[in-house]
């Protein structure tokens, strides 16, 4: 559940940075203060750097099952708690627990191939030349936007929807609210369609029209697929990610609270 207060007994945790200095001094003074477990021994991991590491960290740790708690040491810093080498285990007893579920994108190239990628902020199509996409967009088998003229198109998840689908001018989405969304990109035609809200059960597909001349990519949070025929997008509920937030700064409250700044 968005925001469960869950109490936890962690007695080893890791710790992973990326390679910037900040989160690199982050690492070495925690290090100095704290015993610190490999990942696949601990309890927790915590990941020092900014929300671009932090979804690294979720991806390259999907299958381990394990929460993890993200300090920011990098620019933006979203989905990251405030940094502090200090009473790091105290805080992750005592932190709000938050389970999310990734897009599955099955993705079909112009020549045959098929390739599956997990996204955890969202899928995007972008035009890969000058000249704009041509896309048929459906969703649950039912044709809604025979043909979305565009730059792009993007599937985003309620933790994702504050990223590149909030530059796209996407709506703001609460963690419990079991939706997804669907954003054009710069649409040409139809001009005025800004997009839709759908259940998180849905099934989006993209058709590309004029694949030859007007090629387009899928972009799999930084899994890419070029020249693609067809996507098909759909919430995966058999894989959940754990993020643990500090009490004062759970993911739920930042996502409602990112609706009312200016």
């Amino acid at each position: 559940m968005p925001g469960e207060i869950i109490t936890m007994n962690v007695e080893r945790f890791a710790v992973v940075a990326s390679q910037s200095p900040n989160a690199q001094q982050a690492l070495a003074e925690i290090s100095s203060r704290h015993k610190l477990s490999e990942p696949e021994d601990a309890d927790v991991i915590v990941a020092l750097g900014g929300d671009g590491f932090m979804l690294e960290t979720q991806h390259r740790y999907l299958n381990h099952g394990k929460p993890i708690y993200g300090m920011n040491r990098g620019s933006v810093g979203f989905l990251m708690n405030e940094f502090n080498a200090d009473g790091i285990l105290e805080r992750l007893e005592v932190a709000h627990h938050s389970q999310l579920h990734p897009l599955r994108m099955i993705a079909e190239n112009a020549f045959g191939g098929r390739q599956e990628a997990l996204a955890i902020n969202e899928v995007s199509l972008l035009r890969q030349t000058r000249q704009a996409a041509k896309i048929q967009v459906s969703v649950d088998g039912v044709m809604r936007v025979p043909e979305l003229i565009c730059d792009g198109v993007l599937v985003a998840t309620p933790a994702g929807s504050t990223a590149y689908n909030l530059s796209a001018h996407g709506p703001i989405i609460p963690l419990g609210s079991n939706i997804l969304a669907l954003t054009p990109i710069s649409a040409f035609r139809p001009r005025r369609w800004r997009g839709a809200l759908l259940p998180h059960d849905a099934k989006v597909t993209f058709e590309i029209s004029d694949q030859q001349k007007r090629p387009v990519s899928a972009v799999a949070d930084y899994t890419e697929v070029r020249d693609v025929a067809s996507v098909t997008i759909e919430m995966d509920r058999t894989v959940v990610i754990h993020l643990l937030f500090d009490p004062e700064h759970n993911l739920e409250e930042r996502i409602l609270n990112e609706q009312f700044t200016p």
